[in-house]
C-alpha cells in the first residue's frame, strides 16, 4: 500500500500547473514500477488537501457570479479530485508498468458515523494557505472554521471523521488479483453514512487519507504500508536545537512519542497514527519517507521504518466493519443534525 500526499503533486503545495502535475506523477512511476516488477501488488492511495479546496473554493466563486451553477458539498469535491487526481497518476504510471500491467482508478467511498464528534470538531486543513489576516476575513465572509498549519499559514479546516469501512475493496482486491495496479481511495475516499433503507449519502467532511490508506491496507491484508510525506524522514524536536532525524523507531517509542506531541496534528501525527492502527491490525512495517526518496527508502537507504506488533495489554483498533453493520447506519434526523453543526 502506497499512499502519496496530496501535495506529492503540487511541488510542496504551491498551485502547480497541470502540466508540472503530470510530470510529478511521472517521477514516482521508477519506483513504483521496480516493485511491480518485483512481484509486489501495489495499490496506491493519494490525499487531496491542497486539492479539494481548491475545488470547494472554485464552486463558491464560480456561484458568485454564475448563480445558476449548483455548489459543490465536499463529498462532491473529493469525488471531482479522485477523477482528476486518479487521471494524473494512471498517466504518469502507465508509460513505465510492466506490459500487461495498468493503472486502474477506482473511485472509492468510505463509510463514517454519522455520530463521530469530528463533525462538530474541524480539524482537517484543506486548499489554500493564507496570511491570519485573510484567513480571517474569509472565515468571517463564509463561515469557515481555520486554523494554523504546522506553522506554514492558515487554512480553512473541515470535519475529519474516522473511516470505518471503504466500500469497494472487495472490487480493489478483485483488481490486484487480476494483476492490476489500483488507484483508489482519493483523498480519504469519499465520505458516506449508510442510512436505514441501505443507500449511502455524502456528508461534508474530509476522511484522512492515512487513516483510509491503513484502514484499506488491513482489510486487503498488505504487509507494508508506504507513506510519503514532505520529509524524507521523521524527526523528533522538529524545529529546535535538538532536532535529529530516525531511520528506525518500534511500536512503543512512536505511540510515545505521538503521546508526548512529537508528531503534531495536520503534519507527522495522523501519519504515525495510521502507522501504529496499520501494524495493530497485522502489518508488518510501515515506511514513511518523500516521493523523492521512496526508491532509495524501499532500498533502505532513506526513510524512517516503524515495526512491531502493539505490545501486550494495548488493545488494537477496532477491526473494519460491514455498511450494514448497526455501527454504521444512520437515521435522516443524525445525519441531517451532524451535517448542519459542519456548516456552522
Amino acid at each position: 500500500m502506497l499512499a502519496i500526499g496530496g501535495n506529492a503533486l503540487l511541488r510542496g503545495g504551491r498551485r502547480a500547473t497541470i502540466a508540472e502535475q503530470f510530470e510529478a506523477a511521472r517521477q514516482l512511476a521508477a519506483p513504483v514500477a521496480a516493485m511491480v516488477r518485483a512481484g509486489t501488488r501495489v495499490v496506491v492511495t493519494h490525499g487531496n488537501g491542497p486539492q479539494v479546496g481548491f475545488i470547494k473554493r472554485r464552486s463558491d466563486l464560480v456561484a458568485e457570479i454564475a448563480p445558476e451553477l449548483p455548489l459543490l458539498d465536499l463529498d462532491m469535491c473529493v469525488a471531482d479530485s479522485q477523477g482528476s487526481i486518479g487521471y494524473i497518476l494512471a498517466r504518469g504510471l502507465s508509460g513505465a508498468l510492466p506490459a500487461g500491467v495498468r493503472p486502474v482508478a477506482v473511485l472509492t467511498h468510505t463509510v463514517v458515523d454519522a455520530a463521530d464528534p469530528a463533525f462538530t470538531r474541524p480539524t482537517k486543513p484543506i486548499g489554500t494557505h493564507y496570511a491570519r489576516d485573510e484567513a480571517e476575513r474569509l472565515a468571517a465572509l463564509h463561515g469557515w472554521a481555520i486554523g494554523e498549519d504546522a506553522g506554514r499559514g492558515w487554512r480553512r479546516l473541515v470535519p475529519s471523521p474516522a473511516p470505518r469501512l471503504v466500500v469497494e475493496q472487495d472490487a480493489i482486491a478483485a483488481l490486484l488479483a487480476a494483476g492490476q495496479l489500483v488507484i483508489a481511495g482519493g483523498g480519504g475516499g469519499i465520505p458516506v453514512v449508510a442510512a436505514p433503507d441501505g443507500s449511502l449519502r455524502g456528508v461534508e467532511a474530509v476522511v484522512d487519507k492515512d487513516a483510509t490508506s491503513a484502514l484499506l491496507a488491513r482489510g486487503l491484508g498488505a504487509q507494508e504500508l508506504v507513506i510519503t510525506t514532505g520529509v524524507e524522514r521523521i524527526a523528533l524536536d522538529f524545529g529546535t536545537p535538538h532536532e535529529r532525524f530516525v531511520d528506525l523507531l518500534h511500536w512503543d517509542e512512536a505511540e510515545r512519542h505521538l503521546a508526548d506531541g512529537q508528531f503534531p496534528e495536520g503534519s507527522m501525527g495522523p501519519k504515525v497514527r495510521a502507522a501504529l492502527d496499520f501494524l495493530a491490525g497485522g502489518g508488518s512495517s510501515v515506511l514513511i519517507t518523500s516521493p523523492a526518496a521512496l526508491g532509495a527508502a524501499l532500498a533502505g537507504r532513506a526513510g524512517t521504518r516503524i515495526v512491531g506488533a502493539s505490545p501486550a495489554g494495548v488493545r488494537a483498533p477496532a477491526p473494519a466493519v460491514r455498511a450494514d453493520d448497526p455501527a454504521v447506519r444512520v437515521d435522516a434526523a443524525d445525519l441531517d443534525r451532524n451535517v448542519a453543526a459542519a456548516e456552522t
